[in-house]
């Protein structure tokens, strides 16, 4: 492939995903050309990312070594497909999680790309194998599922087609990782991906304690932000068992097994998350935080200046 292919990336959908991976793309020196088939949908897309590229310049968190107004001037917004493609050597999929638009939308995709440009799809949780059946070359496809907002939050999950090749996992890994994103790569295709497997995990057992009366909502999301969240933001499970025995895991499994093994046993079947039970836990959650849009933006907004310090805490601590 010839240099100015190699720069060039497309953003498939305008959205909150598709305008977060546009920034992290641009990050990078890249020329990205963000696609929505309506036109003002596009336009604002360029607008928003502006906004944003300006807010983590005056916090300090701009990434790359590039300009904002330097950022900006590789952004183009298009609404003709085979514009927004042209010149590609990668295409990331960001429309809303049907399984039947992302179909459609990587079957058109192909008719404009040539065999080596990589098609990646930002799902989160539908199967590799179901979301590219209508590609004719799969070899080339993939899903890049990042956690949101991926300028903050870095994990990327690479999920292979079964029938991928392996030069595209390694060379989607090498452009996450120019990126200054952390990828991780799953060996096969599995429901739910890793991420969200071990998120529903935490979901559902949290769930069950509040709906059984052990806790309250407000307690259970302090035993992550201030008890498990605080180690888990800078080393995970199984280094954190590794640590927490004097020998490290083996050490561990041979103190905490049975005690693990019971607790486990005692966890209950998948809840419904519906009903009554529903009902009481949304009331329960919207007295702390009500689910009008002037208090959710506010908290999200919250969230997000959380995010970006910790960002910065992370960069800071890996030099």
């Amino acid at each position: 492939m010839n240099t100015s292919k190699e720069k060039i990336i497309s953003v498939i959908g305008s959205g909150l995903i598709g305008r977060s991976w546009a920034m992290v793309f641009l990050s990078g020196g890249f020329r990205v050309k963000i696609y929505d088939s309506q036109p003002e949908q596009a336009a604002s897309a360029v607008q928003e990312v502006r906004k944003q590229l300006k807010e983590v310049e005056q916090a300090q968190i701009l990434r790359g070594i590039l300009s904002v107004e330097d950022q900006l001037a590789l952004l183009s917004s298009h609404h003709d497909l085979s514009q927004a493609l042209e010149g590609a050597f990668f295409v990331q999929e960001c429309v809303f999680e049907d399984l039947e638009t992302k179909q459609s939308v990587f079957q058109a995709v192909e008719g404009h790309v040539g065999e080596a440009v990589v098609l990646s799809s930002s799902t989160s949780c539908l199967l590799p194998s179901n979301v590219f059946s209508r590609v004719q070359n799969r070899k080339r496809c993939i899903v890049s599922h990042p956690v949101n907002p991926p300028y903050y939050v870095r994990l990327v999950e690479l999920v292979p087609h079964p029938e991928t090749e392996a030069e595209v996992m390694d060379s989607t890994h090498a452009l996450m990782t120019r990126l200054g994103q952390a990828p991780v790569q799953l060996r096969k295709e599995i429901d739910g991906f890793a991420l969200n497997r071990v998120q529903y995990a935490i979901i559902a057992e949290s769930w069950r304690l509040v709906s059984e009366g052990v806790i309250s909502v407000q307690d259970i999301d302090l035993v992550m932000s201030e008890g498990l969240g605080m180690r888990y933001a800078f080393i995970g499970p199984m280094e954190t068992i590794h640590l927490n025995a004097p020998e490290g895991l083996e050490d561990y499994l041979r103190r905490y097994r049975e005690g693990m093994k019971r607790v486990l046993s005692s966890f209950g079947p998948v809840p419904e998350f519906s009903g009554e039970e529903a009902k009481s836990i949304n009331q329960e959650m919207c007295d702390l935080i009500p689910n009008d849009q002037h208090h959710l933006s506010a908290r999200r907004e919250r969230r997000d200046n959380f995010l970006m310090g910790l960002a910065k805490l992370k960069k800071i601590s890996e030099h």
